[in-house]
């Protein structure tokens, strides 16, 4: 098991990860998730090895600091996948373990990721979905049980990323190795994640299984972050509305369609409402009223939850 135990990075005067715990069992998949400056990829290179760093990381009681990177025995999936354009598939997976004067079987590892038989292939004849597998392949390749993946789906088109999610998550379960991934996308790290760490300046502001931290998040920025879009301020709270919990109805609160959105799923049409706030209602692709139409939204009380603003320091 990875433990980590109140690590810190810190660039000159700047903390950009601010006492972090967190621990990743084998078999597990957790996914540092948080927007850009997050801090969330400084940790991985924490511990990784890659970025001095204050505090505990220790993998199986074995503590790693002041342990060369390339002595951790942890593998890497980065963005681009860093293939090697001149080596054929066989000779990137065994790059590392010859570097190290290492034996490698490489059609066994290849077999791994689902690739028998690629081990002459260019890597330009390629799929995204191939690439990826040969990435995860040499990072297994030295043998190691930590497996850190900074936003390995990252440098795909939208439709291509959503089926390697799926794909990606079957896959490292069934290697059982343990899981770092680094993501800033809450729509992969929800889909692929056992537990979702959520980084904001530094620190985390939450950590859960995905369908939890769904369902309940910390305060409002995390569920602006999370993609909710449907926020009603109450006093010094705020009510997050999940998409499931708004319908137009004919009762419910008055208001007019302001527009209607394409969202990538379906139709949504924005609305205001008499009440002074607007929110943002899925509707039917044969069901689309228009704007300036006059409308009646259900909310489904139960189905909402209330959270801070905006969690204490």
């Amino acid at each position: 098991m990875l433990e980590v135990d109140e690590v810190s990075v810190r660039y000159a005067d700047r903390t950009v990860v601010d006492r972090v715990s967190l621990t990743a069992a084998r078999g597990e998949v957790v996914c540092l998730l948080g927007a850009s400056g997050s801090g969330k990829t400084s940790l991985l290179r924490a511990i990784a090895g890659l970025e001095p760093s204050t505090g505990s990381i220790r993998w199986d009681d074995r503590a790693l600091s002041g342990v060369p990177t390339h002595e951790r025995n942890v593998g890497f999936v980065f963005q681009d996948f860093a293939l090697f354009p001149h080596r054929s598939v066989g000779e990137n997976v065994a790059f590392g373990p010859r570097m190290r004067g290492m034996s490698l079987d490489i059609a066994d590892t290849l077999r791994l990721v689902g690739l028998a038989g690629y081990e002459n292939r260019s890597p330009a004849t390629l799929s995204g979905g191939e690439a990826q597998r040969v990435a995860l392949a040499r990072a297994l390749a030295g043998g190691g049980e930590l497996l850190l993946m900074d936003e390995p789906l990252g440098s795909l088109d939208r439709p291509l990323r959503e089926r390697l999610t799926v794909e990606l998550r079957a896959l490292l379960h069934e290697l059982g190795v343990a899981v770092v991934h680094v993501t800033h996308d809450q729509h992969e790290a929800l889909a692929i994640a056992d537990r979702v760490v959520l980084l904001r300046d530094g620190r985390v502001v939450q950590s859960g299984a995905p369908a939890d931290v769904w369902r309940a998040p910390a305060d409002a920025e995390v569920a602006r972050f999370l993609g909710f879009t449907n926020l009603v301020q109450e006093g010094d709270s705020v009510r997050v509305l999940p998409p499931d919990s708004v319908a137009l109805g004919d009762h419910g609160e008055p208001g007019v369609v302001r527009a209607v959105t394409f969202r990538g799923t379906g139709f949504a049409v924005t609305v205001d409402l008499d009440a002074g706030y607007a929110l943002e209602i899925p509707v039917r692709a044969d069901a689309i009223p228009t704007a300036g139409d006059r409308v009646h939204v259900v909310v489904e009380a139960r189905r909402t939850v209330v959270v801070p603003a905006l969690l204490s320091p």
